[in-house]
């Protein structure tokens, strides 16, 4: 299962990562992301040492919100080497999740 972080340790887990991270700004309460949170928790699984991801709630991490200018929920992030490479909006298929990680991994 992804594992939710925080202002304080997103630096350390995200962007000094050596892999490519996936983070989902999500809502507890946005249907979408209850939707995706299962399909996360397979990709978590079947690319595990691949890619890392984590979970990051719009409510209670303004900060990270602002930063990164999330808008919508859930908003997929992809990180490579500290720096943002993708994004997705919405309520995205496990293909289109995969699809735009193999970019991403390739470093395209």
């Amino acid at each position: 299962m992804a594992e939710r972080i925080t202002a304080a340790d997103f630096d350390e887990k995200v962007l000094r990562s050596h892999v490519p991270v996936l983070a989902e700004f999500y809502s507890d309460s946005c249907i979408p992301c209850k939707m995706l949170s299962p399909v996360l928790s397979q990709l978590d699984s079947e690319l595990e040492g691949r890619l890392r991801i984590y979970k990051v709630n719009v409510g209670y991490e303004p900060e990270l919100t602002e930063r990164y200018e999330v808008q919508a929920s859930p908003t997929i992030i992809f990180f490579r080497d500290g720096s943002e490479v993708a994004r997705l909006r919405g309520a995205v298929k496990k293909a289109d999740i995969l699809a735009e990680f193999e970019k991403v991994n390739k470093g395209e």
